[in-house]
């Protein structure tokens, strides 16, 4: 392989995928920077810009020349760092989310044309040379071998569903709770309803569901809801891929709804789980859930032990 071969894979791929044709209005009215920049802020809400500089390689300049114009635009807020004062928070305002979900439908919409001038045999090909490149040119991971090895959790983003994931979310609590825990098909029903009520009535404002993506696959869920009592949001439908796990991505989930409940003005987060889950409690005990009440029943075709878990928002932590 020549230099010249790589040069030519890049015109021809970044050709394909429309990287430079702003006449289809792809990223317009930003350029392809500023478009990563709003992916990035909308998949890591959290963001410092020192943080958001390294990981994309941007000069320090040019990034504070775009995040000028994103705040001058209303697209972005900046203030102190939660953990160093001397670094700048840059999160997206309601404004700033909406744009970065339409570049991301304009992304997919491509993306999705262009698979489907792939014949249905040859997409496993295709797929597994995506990830051939990906492991032999991505950060060397110590073995010698020059790719990036296992997963690692910043190799994970969180984002808002798109279409066909609450359906994945049905299907994968149904698949997976059958094969780790025996539930029946009256599980699957239950996740069914939650889904669709979600799906035909909820405010963005006050309810928002997170998917957990690796590799462009998904890999994990969860969901704020509103709850019955006044003040309360409640959480539904954890869940995290086997394949996944060790990744912290139940983590990041709950810490990513705990953060949206608390600055969409709730007073607290309730959750009803089962004894059984043992790693899913962990994660509730580790961001300040606390056990109410607990109560043996037999649901899904299992003797189970339901626990009620309440997490005060306006709890000052210990």
């Amino acid at each position: 392989m020549t230099v010249q071969d790589v040069r030519s894979f890049n015109r021809f791929y970044t050709n394909v995928i429309g990287a430079l044709d702003y006449g289809r209005r792809l990223y317009a009215p930003y350029t392809l920077t500023e478009s990563r920049v709003l992916y990035e802020l909308a998949h890591a809400p959290r963001t410092d810009a020192a943080d958001l500089r390294t990981q994309l390689h941007l000069d320090a300049g040019y990034l504070t020349r775009i995040l000028n114009k994103f705040e001058e635009d209303g697209l972005v807020e900046r203030g102190p760092s939660d953990t160093d004062p001397r670094r700048r928070r840059i999160t997206l305002t309601a404004p700033g989310r909406e744009a970065a979900a339409l570049l991301d439908e304009r992304a997919r919409e491509t993306v999705g044309a262009m698979l489907d001038t792939v014949r249905a045999e040859d997409r496993p090909r295709l797929a597994q040379a995506m990830r051939t490149v990906r492991t032999i040119l991505g950060d060397g991971d110590g073995d010698g071998d020059g790719g990036r090895g296992a997963p690692r959790p910043e190799d994970v983003v969180l984002r808002e569903p798109a279409p066909g994931d609450l359906g994945w979310i049905v299907q994968r609590n149904a698949a997976l709770y059958a094969a780790e825990y025996g539930f029946d098909a009256d599980y699957e029903g239950l996740v069914a309803r939650i889904v669709a009520d979600y799906a035909e009535d909820h405010d963005p404002h006050l309810e928002r569901t997170w998917i957990a993506e690796l590799d462009g696959r998904p890999v994990g869920c969860v969901m704020c809801v509103r709850d019955d009592a006044p003040g309360a949001a409640r959480l539904r439908l954890l869940l995290v891929e086997p394949d996944a796990r060790g990744l912290r991505i139940g983590d990041r989930l709950v810490g990513a709804l705990v953060d949206f409940a608390r600055e969409a003005g709730y007073r607290e987060v309730v959750l009803w789980t089962n004894d059984i889950l043992g790693a899913a409690r962990r994660i509730y005990r580790r961001h300040g859930f606390v056990l109410v009440a607990e109560k043996p029943h037999h649901s899904f075709g299992q003797d189970l032990t339901g626990q009620d878990w309440r997490l005060d928002l306006h709890a000052t932590p210990g």
